[in-house]
């Protein structure tokens, strides 16, 4: 009996880190370049009773053991890196990637980090930074008097400024790529950091060895489905109120055993 206690507030534990994976999903529905994510159990160690072909008093050898279950535990959470749908914004500084890869930047400590959002800007200096202003790696700068930006597919970028009537080129995007995409760890605010699991990171062009290609004048909206989430959100409840009913069925049982005369 008290294996089912346990075994049931194992699932309850497990389905309310579910909850959590799903609610952030659905928070993150609007946010640019977000991939979702997936939250992956698997089964504790069973607790053997009796192995398998163990001999029976009367002879013979059982052919199956008797085994049971200790519950659940969350294996892993997997981000989904799915292409979002792309929104059209007419920012000339608004990058989608189309296709696999990841923009490189450089974080206020100096380390490098990764992200799917292009929502660009030109900081003060003139250097092409994200929306909180890492630097883009490779880094670019533009006339003080720029006018006119063209991105192209393959990453080249073109810059007209006031005083001329002819762009030129002024640098080129970059993208990374890995072997495990999954592996990398999220660091809040669109980035991600290179890990062993992730493998190293594989800087190419755009169209290039696999990578994707730049939509000038586009974001990549979150890949998360309202819909789906929403499904996940009401079977997860379903599993958590089946897992709390196990704990006060099974408390029922014990009370009846301990009230025997």
């Amino acid at each position: 009996m008290l294996r089912s206690l346990y075994t049931a507030a194992t699932g309850m534990e497990a389905q309310e880190l579910k909850m959590d994976v799903v609610s952030n999903n659905l928070a993150n529905a609007g946010t640019t370049g977000f991939k979702r994510v997936r939250a992956e159990f698997e089964d504790l160690l069973s607790e053997t009773i009796r192995a398998p072909q163990t001999p029976e008093p009367e002879g013979g050898a059982a052919p199956a053991p008797l085994q049971v279950g200790l519950g659940v535990r969350t294996g892993s959470t997997t981000r989904d890196f799915r292409q979002g749908d792309l929104v059209a914004t007419g920012n000339q500084l608004d990058v989608a990637i189309e296709g696999a890869g990841f923009f490189r930047v450089v974080r206020p400590d100096g380390e490098l980090a990764y992200t799917r959002a292009g929502n660009f800007r030109i900081d003060a200096a003139g250097r092409l930074v994200t929306a909180r202003g890492e630097l883009v790696e490779p880094g670019i700068d533009f006339p003080p008097d720029v006018v006119e930006i063209t991105i192209q597919q393959d990453g080249t970028i073109w810059a007209r400024s006031a005083s001329s009537t002819e762009a030129e080129e002024v640098g080129t995007l970059e993208l990374s790529t890995f072997v495990n995409p999954a592996g990398l760890l999220a660091l809040g605010g669109n980035l991600f950091a290179e890990t062993a699991a992730s493998g190293r990171a594989i800087h190419v062009r755009p169209g290039e060895q696999g990578a994707g290609t730049l939509n000038q004048g586009h974001l990549e909206g979150a890949n998360v489905k309202a819909v789906e989430e929403m499904i996940d959100m009401i079977t997860t409840q379903r599993a958590y109120e089946l897992n709390s009913k196990v704990i006060q069925t099974a408390d029922e049982m014990l009370q009846r055993l301990a009230n025997l005369r």
